[in-house]
């Protein structure tokens, strides 16, 4: 047997990133397993991420009661509070030190990729200066583009909020048709948009229309597809990801704003100008004239009462088993994967991946998962997403028998 070299001391726990409805799951997960081993004396939470080390803006974790990390656990967003910002070497040095004096040896960040990177910066560094440090990355996005996952918590929930939203907006859009262009999250992954598919029920249910970020969009194209759905239906709902692109794969919202934060990304959300954009080609390229537009933005993130109970269950699991990977002390740093046992019924496979593999690069919806069209999703997607979003509201329909006129 592999003798245990994990360290005895203090651990630190942040969340990084957009927030999701299910991320505190993980936090708390993690802390409730922190509790079960004594190599971990004290728990501290960084509020908003890594520049709450840098300022030494901690909270005592150990001290909350079960009670109120469960709720909290059932509460969406950040509850620690989160940042966008990518450590320098002088940061990597500035966080040592503080690492030092509150003698942490754990360290776990919870978010996406660019998380991920940042988790990897602080653990290269770690080692490079000597510092012994367990350092773990748990996994969260609602954009589903975590390498070496099929999934990732925060996903299951967002989509859900989609399908749900989507149900509603078709069900509006039928008693007033017209053309509705719904915006949804996704840089360079179309999943959280593809998910909009859930909400058909009757054959003729939008979104009728779906564009991702995985394949060129062309403006002519577009309005044709769309101009071709509304002479069949006399309506149209389309699911459009923010970050669709054009041939050079140029981000067409990134066109419309100047925004970067310090990982180099360009600000898609937080705009209606996509949608802006894209109902003023139908409306100058067909005869349509009720062409209306959302931008869901930042909705998706933070929903109450919406989570997926799946995503929710795995949330927790991963905080838990990045703690008690830590804790084996068999490797000192790595992040936590999910995806699936083979088999017809969904059920999940938890594992272990270093960090560079995760870091910064963004994986992409599976060609099997895009219509030879490039805009819709085919069925296989469906059966892929259905049992991460869950059981959603049933929806009515009269059966529009006729009255004959009186004679």
């Amino acid at each position: 047997m592999a003798k245990n070299t994990a360290p005895v001391g203090n651990m630190l726990i942040a969340q990084s990133g957009g927030p999701t409805m299910v991320i505190n799951q993980s936090l708390v997960g993690a802390v409730l397993e922190a509790k079960k081993h004594r190599q971990i004396k004290k728990i501290y939470g960084s509020l908003h991420g890594i520049a709450g080390i840098l300022g030494e803006n901690f909270i005592d974790l150990r001290r909350e009661s079960a009670a109120n990390l469960e709720a909290v656990a059932q509460t969406p967003s950040s509850a620690l509070g989160s940042v966008r910002k990518k450590p320098t070497k002088d940061d990597c040095r500035a966080i040592f030190g503080v690492l030092r004096r509150y003698g942490v040896r754990y360290f776990f960040y919870i978010g996406g990729n660019d998380t991920a990177e940042t988790t990897h910066i602080i653990n290269e560094e770690a080692r490079a200066h000597g510092y012994p440090l367990q350092c773990f990355h748990i996994p969260k996005t609602i954009d589903n583009d975590l390498r070496e996952n099929d999934h990732t918590p925060g996903f299951g929930s967002g989509a859900r909020f989609v399908a749900a939203a989507f149900m509603g907006d078709n069900l509006d859009n039928r008693a007033l048709p017209g053309v509705k262009i719904n915006i949804i999250m996704g840089r360079h992954a179309g999943f959280l948009t593809a998910a909009a598919a859930l909400a058909r029920v009757h054959p003729d249910d939008g979104p009728h229309l779906i564009y991702l970020p995985e394949r060129p969009f062309d403006e002519n194209k577009f309005a044709a597809d769309v101009e071709k759905v509304y002479r069949r239906l006399g309506r149209c709902v389309v699911a459009v990801s923010e970050g669709i692109c054009d041939k050079k794969g140029t981000a067409i919202a990134a066109k419309l704003s100047k925004e970067v934060d310090s990982h180099g990304n360009v600000q898609l959300s937080g705009s209606g100008a996509l949608g802006d954009l894209l109902a003023g080609i139908i409306k100058s390229k067909t005869n349509i004239s009720r062409v209306r537009a959302d931008t869901f933005g930042y909705l998706q993130r933070s929903f109450p009462g919406i989570a997926s109970p799946v995503d929710a269950a795995e949330a927790r699991e991963v905080g838990r088993l990045a703690v008690r990977h830590a804790v084996a002390g068999r490797t000192p740093s790595g992040s936590v994967t999910i995806n699936r046992k083979p088999g017809p019924k969904y059920a999940p496979l938890y594992g272990l991946v270093e960090l560079r593999q995760v870091s910064r690069e963004t994986r992409h919806m599976p060609d099997k998962f895009i219509n030879k069209d490039a805009n819709n999703v085919t069925p296989a997607f469906v059966a892929y997403a259905a049992p991460l979003v869950g059981p959603l509201p049933k929806i009515g329909r009269f059966k529009g028998v006729p009255v004959p006129r009186p004679s």
